[in-house]
């Protein structure tokens, strides 16, 4: 039987050079709202702090506006940083979104602070700590959802019973571990660390273990995609995501840039090496040159489901390449 694979965003909520944080969050909704109205699977957003330029940081406020913008639609966290939460209150924060938004919550934990270690320490002082807990705080966090918390002395109200879908984020071997060892989904951020994607895949299936949650593995990777009418537009485009890695190796902080028609002169060799390594798992071009790329990845990597996000610089422009990959994804049968 030939199936479409599921295709989800996640929207890093990027300003713009010349936008605002409010600007941006107007934008944010309208990109959800086109990809429900496409059948997109899922929106997720991420949480990154002392970022003049990403608008996500109250990612849990942000959930809520979204899901309360859609209709059917998943919406989630791509992902909530476990270590700068206490996993009681996460848990009351999700379960009162699933309450409000039934069976359209995702939860994805990761373990990154998300920001720079300075903000680390300032979001929790215990933050070193926390991330060596992130296994265990995992665990806590499901007691909570779970309807056996009932006799415990502490309990997550109202999230106590609520089937809020956990997800373990990761770029590396030790999120693959934890997912597989807890029988919970796993996705992998391709989008800027794609160096060990396949490997974790593969540990992470070898490895599963089955649980109440999952009977059987559940992967999904995290990939750049632009598309446009035709590779070179599409290519002109790409240049604001090129810019977006060379600023953050740079540590240069600053709004999404324009594209250019050139990146000749832009970086050094060491730069576009590490800007290359970075973004080495992108798919840019027109619907035929993505149809070919796409599928060719979905079948090599064996992922079940596929999430893109997209930094492009003109909001019409980054609605169109949605509109355009979701016609190359319906068209590609597995």
């Amino acid at each position: 039987m030939m199936n479409n694979i599921p295709i989800s965003i996640l929207e890093l909520a990027i300003i713009t050079q010349d936008s605002d944080a409010g600007e941006t969050l107007q934008k944010t909704k309208e990109v959800a709202q086109l990809a429900d109205s496409l059948g997109y699977k899922r929106f997720w957003l991420a949480e990154h702090h002392n970022m003049a330029h990403v608008a996500s940081s109250a990612t849990v406020v942000l959930i809520g506006y979204i899901a309360s913008q859609t209709q059917n639609i998943r919406v989630g966290s791509g992902g909530i940083m476990l270590p700068n939460h206490s996993p009681l209150i996460v848990a009351e924060q999700f379960g009162t979104l699933e309450l409000l938004y039934p069976d359209r919550i995702d939860l994805g934990l990761g373990r990154a602070p998300g920001t720079d270690s300075l903000t680390a320490q300032a979001i929790r002082k215990d933050f070193f700590e926390q991330s060596q807990r992130f296994p265990q705080n995992v665990t806590a966090l499901q007691d909570y959802f779970s309807v056996e918390n009932a006799t415990a002395n502490v309990r997550a109200f109202p999230a106590e019973g609520t089937k809020v879908p956990i997800w373990i984020l990761g770029s590396s071997m030790d999120s693959a571990a934890l997912a597989a060892a807890n029988g919970l989904p796993y996705a992998f951020a391709g989008h800027f660390a794609p160096k060990q994607m396949l490997q974790a895949f593969e540990f992470y299936r070898d490895n599963f273990q089955p649980s109440p949650f999952l009977d059987k593995p559940k992967t999904m990777a995290c990939v750049n995609a632009i598309a446009a009418d035709t590779d070179k537009e599409a290519e002109i485009l790409s240049t604001s995501l090129t810019q977006m890695f060379l600023n953050l190796i740079r540590n240069d902080r600053k709004g999404l840039q324009p594209p250019v028609d050139s990146l000749e002169g832009i970086m050094g060799d060491e730069e576009r090496f590490h800007v290359n390594q970075m973004t080495a798992c992108s798919f840019v071009g027109n619907k035929e040159k993505l149809a070919t790329d796409i599928q060719q990845f979905i079948a090599y990597s064996r992922v079940d489901e596929l999430m893109v996000t997209s930094p492009i610089f003109n909001h019409q422009d980054k609605l169109k390449s949605l509109r355009l990959l979701k016609e190359v994804i319906d068209a590609i049968k597995l």
